[in-house]
């Protein structure tokens, strides 16, 4: 029988316990140390009262001594349990903030993409701010507990001065508490919203930061400003309603905390005036009155972080537990390097059906730039593959059969537009480390004068996107990595669009030379680039309508010779 929807627990729950569990130990020892620290600060001003009442009893230099001993011996164990105390939850914190950063790293990194509704932007928000937050956790139940100890230690020590004021303190502890714990539950959910719209904004700003030199070549400048200035005023406003529901939740505990304060220190001065209970037990009372704020204001925020740990975690159980968009299968590619698109319907794409031979160079004309795209997304399994009609088979074997790991090992789609990384030129053609063709790729990229331009060669540092470098080093640099990579089936989508004809000329000679025996497939309309291809493909209005080598379509096919002659 299935558990209905309402009682299953919610993934942001089996996150924080999972935090709690594997934290166990240094939680324990943290809870030791800080109840041991609220108990010496409790301790004090009971010592206070202690001594008042015992120095006017006995006054003498040998009780005197034995008292500042005793202070002393307290103040030693109230800094040395916060210190070693601290130090426990700290690190603990800051590694399981770790774990979990890098878990929704490995999430987002993974062959197989996640089923999950947001931009990077948003994920990296979450793999940040929302990972520190869910950690912290860790934190605030040893400091809950520990503030829980300081209570029922002053509540114990005012119930034997005098039963009143001991149930003054719970009756209030238990009001106060039951109070913000409403409160607490709309900070909850306004947090939520607010880490939300936050991510929302960084992922815009991300975005612009990606496309700003498209932006300022059409002029869009000020239409992107305006996008972004409303995601982030709706962030401002959101963080502004947090900030009031926390200031609210603040300003309520803390004169709910003085009016209990002020409610023991009235009802001990009467105890006191009325003589039933002695001048040490009201400076004992006076003094935890005073002291109580403290861990009880402590005390009352924490059930305010542990929901906003809560929604931290509920924002990344959504990165966690997402299914994966597809599940592919166990199988690892054969020998061989045929590609087989049989059939295929998706996107601009219709029934379209080619197959390539085991170390041929072929080329793709294709007249519509969106069909190129739709084609590199399912050649790279970047579209699960029953999410379109037809058969991709990779040295015969179905792709939905396959390992998606291997079939990346085996064949590489390189697109058009490939990111380049912060680093050094040598990182970015070869990430691994493990690559035995770097020289080769970039004489066969022409990278050779941005290496030689350099002192540094291939260690010569890369910004982030490669913004110190031109749109066709960038290109060029991209390629590289892609020849680097050498596997069995290799697809370039629109290689050298940013580079001269002279350039273009030399690489497609290139690439025909050091791809030789691999099987390579070019998605363009480079004229350099179709006649170094064994035969040439078009591919229009989403099947192939023509097959031939470049030249013999050049003197046949005139739609042919006009979208490709330059």
């Amino acid at each position: 029988m299935k558990t209905p929807d309402t009682q299953r627990p919610r993934p942001g729950s089996a996150i924080l316990r999972t935090a709690l569990r594997r934290n166990a130990r240094a939680m324990v020892w943290g809870t030791v140390l800080m109840s041991l620290y609220q108990a010496g600060e409790t301790a004090f001003p009971i010592a206070l009262g202690l001594i008042v009442e015992h120095t006017m009893q006995n006054r003498s230099l040998g009780a005197l001594g034995l008292s500042i001993g005793a202070l002393a011996v307290i103040i030693t164990t109230v800094s040395l349990s916060w210190r070693f105390g601290m130090r426990v939850l700290q690190k603990a914190n800051t590694t399981e903030a770790h774990r979990w950063r890098v878990r929704v790293a490995a999430c987002g990194l993974q062959p197989v993409a996640r089923d999950v509704d947001l931009k990077s932007g948003e994920v990296l928000t979450i793999a940040t701010e929302d990972a520190d937050q869910t950690a912290d956790i860790v934190e605030v139940v040893p400091m809950l507990i520990s503030s829980l100890v300081a209570v029922v230690v002053a509540t114990v020590a005012l119930g034997l001065a005098d039963i009143r004021l001991g149930l003054l303190v719970i009756v209030g502890t238990v009001a106060i508490l039951s109070i913000l714990a409403v409160m607490s539950k709309r900070i909850g959910a306004s947090t939520q919203e607010q880490q939300a719209r936050v991510a929302r904004a960084g992922a815009k700003v991300a975005d612009l930061i990606i496309g700003l030199r498209p932006l300022h070549g059409f002029g869009g400048n000020h239409a992107a400003f305006g996008s972004y200035r409303k995601v982030s005023t709706d962030a401002k406003r959101q963080a502004i309603t947090v900030a009031k529901v926390n200031g609210t939740y603040a300003g309520t505990a803390l004169a709910l905390n003085a009016v209990l304060a002020a409610a023991v220190s009235l009802t001990a001065g009467w105890l006191a005036f009325g003589g039933q209970i002695n001048i040490g037990e009201l400076v004992m009372a006076v003094g935890l009155a005073q002291f109580i704020m403290e861990p009880l204001k402590m005390f009352s925020e924490m059930p305010k972080y542990v929901m906003i740990a809560r929604a931290s975690a509920e924002r990344m159980a959504l990165v966690l537990t997402a299914p994966p968009v597809t599940t592919p299968g166990p199988q690892r590619p054969a020998a061989g390097g045929d590609l087989e698109v049989d059939c295929v319907r998706y996107g601009a794409l219709h029934k379209l059906k080619f197959k390539v031979a085991a170390g041929e160079f072929v080329a793709i004309a294709v007249y519509q730039p969106r069909a190129a795209s739709d084609l590199a997304s399912v050649l790279a399994v970047n579209v699960a593959p029953h999410a379109y009609e037809g058969v991709v088979r990779v040295s015969g074997q179905p792709l939905a059969d396959l390992s998606i790991e291997a079939v990346r090992e085996h064949m590489l789609v390189n697109p058009y537009d490939g990111e380049i990384f912060a680093g050094t030129l040598r990182t970015n053609i070869d990430p691994s480390g493990s690559s035995r063709t770097i020289s080769k790729a970039v004489e066969a990229s022409m990278l050779t004068d941005v290496v030689a331009l350099h002192r540094d060669g291939l260690d010569y540092t890369v910004r982030d996107r490669g913004a110190n470098l031109s749109g066709g080093q960038r290109q060029r640099l991209s390629l590289a990595r892609a020849l680097a990579a050498d596997t069995e089936v290799l697809v370039l989508h629109d290689p050298t669009t940013a580079v001269d004809a002279v350039t273009e000329q030399l690489i497609a000679r290139n690439v025909a030379e050091l791809r030789r025996g691999r099987t390579t497939v070019v998605l363009t309309s480079s004229p350099a680039l179709l006649d170094a291809a064994d035969r040439v493909l078009v591919l229009d209005d989403g099947v192939i309508t023509a097959e031939d080598t470049h030249r013999n379509l050049l003197a046949g096919d005139a739609d042919y010779c006009l979208a490709v002659a330059r």
